[in-house]
């Protein structure tokens, strides 16, 4: 018998009832209360979490039209409960005020989702391989926006963000984020999420991340690493410190920290990609572990995750943010990471035995907001039948996709080959003192 509460029937029947059943496959269990105690609280967590999500999938161009949108969605997904507030001001202000303590939570339970939609892809050989770049995504220009986070792009342009971003390179999810104003450091955000990272990863980084700290952090915490390098680097060759020396064998050993920390020592890889020379460092010294055909194969999968920083801009419309306030435009941001992370897993988990790299993020976007907005039966198969067939065409191009002029094209050049040099006698003394320290009495 079904239950019935002014009148209406909560029997799923409909394309809202599908939706909030597929997220809430992957939404905390426990700890998202849908009931208040206090009954005048018309925003509790549930309704905030699925909210923010809806808000982050929306097509509206303002914050009013993407809350209307998502508001009535959420209407129809809990047609006997009580009704959502329905001033966009007092959404924005709890979603704001709950925010940090939500995603926090909403992240964890993510991550172990994530772990269970790779399943034998999770780990390869010892490793778990991650991949992390960063990016910045645009602000309305206020003061208050200008003020609190800065512009970290070329001239007049407007406040930006800052997110930092780890994503699992198997399956294609994402893992883990950090946000802060433009000008932040997105070694800094990466150490940060160190402590979040599973055991034995193996992380990929672009010239971005080549910090003598951050990559001395990554060994300590019992990780490894393969980052490209440039010409702003210069590592040293013949140094004799800890291992033989070999043709392929590197030491990092900036200047500033000689005689302060040993040098770090590191495997090159080289190769050729798009007419340029490539180095590679990575911390696995042993080939039979892993080879340097391995570490370009790996290197080049890093290209998913710029894929991903598209799909967040361009397929679900947040290059730019609404929020006119900072603290709003933070939360805008959390949610915009989060709703691009579950709609992933929820189009990852409706088809998992197929290939990742023929998932299409537009296709399965169209269907989640013909969800939102559609009344009426679902049809055969459902919703979870649809995600499983948002796929990329199948069709061969026969041009080009790029344009053919675009007066705004970023065309930066490569960031080089980096300075390889000899050790001099001092910085040989120096590294044996350090290594007769490590021998023991």
């Amino acid at each position: 018998m079904n239950r019935r509460r002014n009148g209406k029937s909560t029997k799923p029947r409909g394309y809202p009832n599908q939706l909030l059943r597929a997220m809430g496959r992957y939404l905390p269990h426990k700890g998202l209360a849908l009931r208040s105690e206090d009954q005048r609280v018309r925003w509790t967590d549930r309704m905030l979490a699925v909210g923010g999500m809806l808000f982050s999938w929306s097509n509206g161009s303002t914050l009013l039209d993407a809350f209307e949108a998502s508001r009535q969605a959420l209407v129809s997904m809990y047609p006997t409960r009580k009704r959502p507030g329905k001033t966009t001001k007092g959404f924005l202000k709890t979603l704001t005020k709950r925010s940090p303590e939500l995603v926090a939570g909403i992240k964890n339970t993510l991550r172990q989702r994530v772990v269970q939609e790779a399943g034998w892809r999770w780990r390869w050989k010892r490793w778990v391989v991650m991949a992390a770049d960063g990016s910045r995504v645009e602000c309305p220009r206020t003061a208050a926006n200008e003020a609190a986070f800065e512009c970290g792009g070329r001239n007049k342009t407007t406040p930006q963000q800052w997110v930092t971003s780890i994503f699992h390179v198997a399956s294609g999810l994402p893992w883990d984020f950090r946000r802060g104003k433009a000008t932040d450091s997105e070694r800094g955000q990466l150490r940060d999420m160190l402590a979040g990272l599973p055991r034995r990863t193996l992380l990929l980084m672009d010239a971005g991340f080549t910090g003598f700290d951050l990559l001395g952090s990554i060994l300590r915490d019992g990780h490894d690493f393969i980052v490209r390098v440039g010409a702003n680097v210069t590592l040293l060759a013949a140094l004799g410190y800890e291992v033989q020396y070999k043709g392929s064998t590197v030491w990092l050993w900036p200047k500033g920290q000689q005689g302060k920390q040993p040098p770090l020592t590191l495997r090159k890889v080289e190769f050729i990609s798009h007419g340029h020379k490539v180095c590679l460092l990575t911390s696995v010294l042993s080939p039979e572990l892993l080879s340097n055909a391995q570490i370009k194969t790996w290197y080049r999968q890093r290209w998913m995750i710029e894929v991903q920083y598209r799909g967040l801009k361009q397929t679900m419309e947040h290059r730019k943010l609404l929020s006119d306030s900072p603290q709003r435009a933070q939360a805008e941001l959390d949610w915009s990471v989060l709703g691009l992370w579950l709609l992933e897993l929820m189009q990852a988990g409706s088809r998992r035995w197929k290939r990742t790299s023929r998932y299409s993020l537009a296709q399965a976007l169209r269907v989640v907001r013909r969800a939102m907005h559609r009344r009426g039966r679902v049809p055969a198969g459902g919703l979870e039948r649809q995600l499983r067939q948002a796929m990329l065409d199948n069709y061969r191009r026969t041009r080009p996709k790029k344009a053919r002029d675009w007066p705004h094209k970023k065309n930066e050049p490569p960031c080089g080959y980096p300075i390889i040099r000899t050790a001099t006698r001092r910085e040989i003394r120096l590294a044996q003192a350090f290594y007769a320290q490590t021998i023991p009495a």
